[in-house]
């Protein structure tokens, strides 16, 4: 009879030693996918959208990465110099490791202007009026030549790459979406091409909070948003007395995934891919 129970106690012992084996390599495979950052798309999804975020006061950048990692969310950054909560500039020291952070989870970056320079007009092929919202400038009526604004998107590009150890995407989004053709022709010449968003993407995190709530903008964009489009939000919006982010980003992430979508990177996005691929992925 002890030999029998021995057996029993055995057979036990090495079920529960497997299970726990079993539970340790779970833990250990989910920690792994947690650190590698943002999971890219299966292949077989057949919706496909992309999520970008351009700076703003950044008081919200900590939740909404915490978000971006909790979901597997990979998204692109479009990046300028604007002021933020802390008094530092939104591409300042004080911001470094952040955007480090992000490098390491696999975000792209992407420039955003670095004065967050606003177009207003073309005053030939090569001359623009400009209007910058932050810097030395800010809020000046000023003439760029097709040189000066070049210089002042690689000045971004530059300094996200000292930041993040990783080169900045060939991409760049003008401030409030403003451009000529003119402008988008200068711009390619030295080397940068732009990147919209579609008009459903556009989330509504610049509108009054009394007129456009987070719960209506939620529902807008889970209604219209669809396959292929580019989305658009910032990292914290003065204006906005009730901040969109971090209380709409989840639930439409979670939303969106149930109707079917997927989260890719611009870096799978049909218009540049091409031009993408041979920019380095990782740090």
């Amino acid at each position: 009879m002890r030999r029998v129970n021995d057996t029993f106690f055995l057979a036990l012992h090495r079920i529960f030693l497997g299970a726990l084996l079993s539970s340790a390599l779970f833990s250990s495979v989910l920690a792994q996918s947690v650190a590698a950052g943002p999971a890219q798309p299966a292949l077989q999804c057949q919706k496909p959208i992309y999520l970008t975020f351009d700076t703003g006061h950044m008081g919200v950048a900590s939740l909404v990465a915490d978000i971006l990692r909790r979901q597997q969310v990979p998204v692109t950054f479009f990046a300028a110099h604007e002021k933020t909560q802390e008094g530092d500039g939104s591409l300042g020291q004080h911001w470094s490791a952040w955007w480090k952070e992000r490098a390491l989870e696999g975000h792209d970056f992407a420039s955003h202007t670095y004065d967050h320079a606003y177009w207003r007009a073309d005053i030939d092929a090569q001359t623009f009026k400009i209007r910058p919202s932050s810097g030395p400038q800010k809020d000046q009526n000023l003439i760029w030549s097709a040189q000066d604004y070049c210089a002042d998107l690689k000045k971004a590009s530059e300094r996200l790459e000292l930041m993040t150890g990783r080169a900045s995407l060939p991409l760049f989004r003008a401030p409030g979406g403003k451009t000529s053709p003119a402008l988008l022709k200068a711009a390619r010449q030295c080397g940068y091409t732009h990147v919209a968003w579609a008009p459903a993407g556009f989330l509504g995190d610049e509108l009054s909070s009394q007129t456009h709530s987070n719960a209506a903008l939620l529902q807008t964009a889970l209604r219209n948003i669809k396959t292929g489009d580019i989305l658009m939000a910032h990292l914290g919006i003065w204006s906005r007395q009730e901040p969109w982010a971090p209380v709409v980003l989840e639930p439409l992430i979670v939303g969106l995934k149930e109707k079917g979508f997927c989260f890719a990177s611009l870096r799978q996005h049909p218009q540049y891919s091409k031009l993408l691929s041979a920019v380095p992925s990782r740090p």
